[in-house]
């Protein structure tokens, strides 16, 4: 390691809790020692640093260990880098939270961005009905990521079981992702058995995956800790407002762009997020339809994530 320093301008360490970012920081401390420059270190903790991970109630031990493991090592790699660099000014802010001794030289909001999903073509409609034959053929309420607590889906079922109480017709909701075969899955299917209007297809992918986003109407994440989301801004790529709790870290980036709606992930307030959904009017949906896609291109495209971290790093 030490003999490749003097190859790099920049070296990036991603994550925490591991090995390589404490050899990385102290094989760059040993190496200043005999020579005048080199490169610049930065750590990305892709959100591992995110207080949700030393309170959840299921991971207690994790949060000892991270609690030890911090105070030996991890705020040295923290505070002896030339930065840390985030995906969004969210986890930059809750960072600052987490532990004490935290320290860093430098915060830089780099961004992040994805590959833009595939144009519509009809055979994922076909797909999409291959792998949910129970589907009513009209725009839907999605969520695709894990079937897991961490994900608020009891939160998100009890409101809609709610909200079918208030209304006369709703929007059928669709829970895709894998875990059903798990104990949180299969408890949340009991839950949802009390409406043929929630349909749990299991994990999708392909066109399957993207005919669930472009049939949809909304997308919908109550999450109680999402570092970025990708699903959010994959339905923001296709054109789909979201409706996520504002543990979701890019919901400013929403919020700004009225791209959707925001909640606290708390079962009222969710309830609340689709009844407002609910309530507004057609043109109204529309325009957050188009609002959706004009904050994925401004926030969220590889070109513009790229542009914003590169100018992030020779600025610092």
């Amino acid at each position: 390691m030490l003999a490749n320093f003097q190859r790099f301008d920049v070296i990036i360490a991603h994550g925490l809790w591991l090995y390589h970012t404490h050899a990385v920081i102290k094989a760059i401390l040993q190496y200043r020692k005999t020579n005048d420059t080199s490169p610049k270190v930065y750590v990305m903790p892709h959100g591992m640093l995110d207080p949700y991970f030393q309170k959840a109630k299921e991971r207690k031990l994790k949060a000892l260990r991270n609690d030890v493991y911090w105070k030996l090592f991890e705020n040295k790699v923290i505070n002896e880098a030339d930065g840390v660099l985030f995906t969004c000014e969210e986890e930059l802010l809750l960072a600052r939270t987490t532990f004490p001794n935290y320290k860093p030289k430098r915060e830089i909001n780099v961004g992040y961005g994805i590959q833009a999903p595939p144009a519509y073509e009809n055979q994922m409609k076909l797909a999409f009905i291959n792998k949910v034959p129970e589907w009513n053929k009209e725009p839907f309420y999605l969520f695709l990521s894990r079937v897991h607590q961490k994900k608020g889906i009891d939160l998100l079922i009890k409101g809609y079981l709610k909200l079918e109480k208030e209304f006369k017709t709703i929007p059928q909701l669709i829970i895709a992702g894998p875990g059903l075969e798990h104990a949180y899955g299969k408890e949340m299917q009991m839950l949802a058995s009390a409406s043929s209007n929630i349909l749990f297809p299991g994990m999708l992918s392909g066109d399957a995956k993207w005919g669930a986003f472009y049939e949809s109407q909304a997308f919908i994440l109550p999450s109680h800790q999402e570092n970025f989301g990708i699903a959010v801004v994959e339905a923001l790529a296709c054109n789909k407002p979201v409706l996520i709790s504002d543990k979701v870290n890019i919901w400013r980036e929403i919020k700004t762009e009225n791209a959707g709606l925001i909640a606290k992930d708390n079962e009222e307030e969710t309830y609340q997020l689709l009844q407002k959904w609910q309530n507004l009017s057609v043109l109204e949906q529309e325009m957050m339809s188009k609002n959706a896609y004009k904050a994925y291109q401004k926030f969220f495209t590889i070109k513009q994530s790229v542009n914003q971290f590169l100018k992030s790093i020779e600025n610092a």
